[in-house]
């Protein structure tokens, strides 16, 4: 069976999303789903939030994108035993120069997962927060598109410019390509700007929202630092329990099918 891929997008920095692409890959592989996370970000976010020290990081998506090594090889194993990581590794100018070149073809992230996708079972591709070069790659590659929402209008404006992007790239690239929701993130109840988002957002993407939204909750930047996901540095956050919840809302959805 094909593992459905993931990509977590947003053109807009700050809402959450690697936070939320590590989170949900660590749930997903407590369920004991086998994982893979893919950090397709140059900046290399999830390698900091995994622990990977440059040191540790044999290879990435910079040598996969320049044909150097295979996605395998540059796959790492990670505290979990049903999640393996891919760090970006785009660590100088040149790299990034030569990867944001190189995904212009909007095929090669397609063609390198190709065998990793019969390995497991979910592939979680953590995306920057742009719309073209890599970010095409990944959701030309795709099954579904994750959008993490933070409460505020800059969010919802970025929103709708992903839906045109999604419908963009199914004419040119994935026809199969689907929106697998949006997740609200950093969430604080009872505040005037949440309930105008919260209301926005079902007035206009109601049938695109998770039902579980992930609480603003400082103990995950506190895991960061740790280097390590926040179900790992305390199992009994309301966070940790959110991306729990999310991860079995999408396995749920999935085995539904």
């Amino acid at each position: 069976m094909s593992a459905k891929i993931i990509s977590i997008c947003l053109p807009k920095g700050g809402v959450g999303k690697t936070t939320t692409a590590v989170n949900l890959a660590a749930s997903l592989a407590i369920a004991e789903k086998k994982t893979l996370l893919i950090d397709a970000d140059p900046f290399g976010a999830s390698a900091m939030y995994l622990g990977f020290t440059p040191e540790r990081i044999k290879a990435g998506m910079a040598e996969v994108f320049n044909f150097t090594h295979s996605l395998d090889f540059a796959s790492h194993k990670t505290e979990l035993e049903y999640l393996d990581f891919v760090p970006s590794n785009v660590n100088t100018i040149q790299r990034d120069e030569k990867f944001t070149k190189i995904a212009e073809n909007r095929v090669v992230l397609k063609n390198a997962i190709k065998g990793a996708a019969e390995k497991y079972e979910y592939i979680i591709i953590d995306c920057p927060p742009v719309m073209r070069g890599i970010v095409a790659n990944a959701l030309t590659a795709s099954t579904s598109v994750l959008m993490p929402v933070k409460s505020g209008n800059f969010s919802l404006e970025a929103i709708s410019k992903l839906f045109k992007y999604v419908e963009y790239i199914k004419e040119i690239a994935n026809p199969t390509l689907k929106i697998e929701g949006i997740v609200m993130t950093m969430y604080e109840s009872n505040t005037k700007v949440t309930e105008i988002s919260e209301r926005e957002l079902k007035l206009r993407y109601n049938k695109f929202l998770f039902k579980t939204y992930i609480p603003r909750n400082q103990m995950v930047m506190e895991s960061t630092f740790y280097g390590k996901p926040a179900i790992l540095y305390n199992v009994n956050a309301n966070v940790s329990m959110a991306y729990l919840e999310l991860a079995y809302e999408i396995i749920n959805k999935y085995q539904k099918g």
